[in-house]
Parts: structure tokens; sequence; C-alpha cells
């Protein structure tokens, strides 16, 4: 079994719909919550879990400061859910 494959068996498993309510329970309780911040949706990438919402953009569609809370906020969502979970294929 390679690295990858062993880490991979370590992972719980999870649909996407289960993630998204896990993460968007974490947004809620995280001391950097805004309103309204909240998780979309999630695809995995190459094992990383990647988180997608509101990005809280500009009527010219570029980043305001909570652009970046959100960002760090999805950041840390990958950092720590893609450690326990993989999806469901």
């Amino acid at each position: 079994m390679t690295r990858t494959e062993k880490k991979m068996a370590e992972k719980t498993s999870i649909c996407a719909e289960d993630l998204l309510k896990i993460a968007n329970q974490m947004i809620r309780e995280h001391d950097a919550y805004i309103d309204g911040m909240h998780a979309d949706s999630v695809e995995e990438k190459a094992g990383v879990m990647v988180f997608k919402g509101e990005y809280f953009l500009d009527g010219n569609g570029l980043p305001t400061p909570k652009t970046t809370a959100v960002f760090n906020m999805f950041k840390y969502l990958a950092h720590h859910l893609s450690k326990q979970y993989t999806l469901e294929k």
C-alpha cells in the first residue's frame, strides 16, 4: 500500500451534503464568523477539500475585507476536514 493509499484508508468516507453540514456548523461556531458566511459546495482535489460559497464581493466583483475572512475560513475548513474525510464517489 502506498503512502497516499494509506492516508486515504484512514479517512472517513462522507457525502458532500453531510460534510457541508459539519463545515457550516464549524463556521458558525468560529470566532471569525461573519453573518451570512457559509459553504455552498465542496469538492475534493488531490485529497484536499475545496469549499465554495459567498465571497462578499463588491458591486464590481472585487474583493472586500469580508472576502479575506471567507477565504481564510475556507482554508481553515480545508486544513481540518481534509485530514478526516474523503468524499464518497
